[in-house]
């Protein structure tokens, strides 16, 4: 990380947006990439060209539902999947996959929320830019 403290500045949340940039342009996908803090407060906001409009507000609440519960989206899509609709009901819950909570040692320090494709392509995306966490050139 860019600070040695366990938290997210700008700094990082670029570094993990260009990663996940990487594989949405990699595969010609275009997504809404978006970066919260522990808080869940908007750190970073990427929308490609030709991305609609409505995946802006899905990518960011991704993000902060993957934060609240400290777990990815797709925990809560495959519990409403199995016929627990209480999920739906959870304030601040988005049972869709695509957002990945960001873990630094041993530490929940943001999310990263990722809309406009296919969820578990988002959620792939989404990886790529939590996979920049764990290479030499974060």
């Amino acid at each position: 990380m860019a600070n040695s403290k366990l938290f997210l500045i700008l700094e990082d949340a670029k570094k993990i947006a260009a990663a996940a940039e990487t594989e949405a342009r990699r595969n010609n996908w275009p997504v809404v990439i978006s970066i919260v803090d522990e808080g869940g407060h908007l750190l970073y906001l990427m929308r490609s060209d030709n991305t609609q409009y409505g995946s802006i507000e899905v990518a960011i609440q991704k993000a902060r539902s993957a934060i609240a519960f400290r777990r990815p989206t797709k925990v809560l899509e495959e519990q409403v999947n199995q016929g627990h609709v209480r999920y739906l009901n959870l304030p601040g819950a988005i049972p869709i996959e695509g957002g990945l909570p960001i873990v630094l040692s041993n530490q929940f320090v943001g999310a990263i929320g990722v809309s406009g494709v296919r969820s578990h392509q988002d959620a792939q995306i989404a990886q790529a830019g939590i996979d920049a966490l764990n290479s030499d050139s974060f």
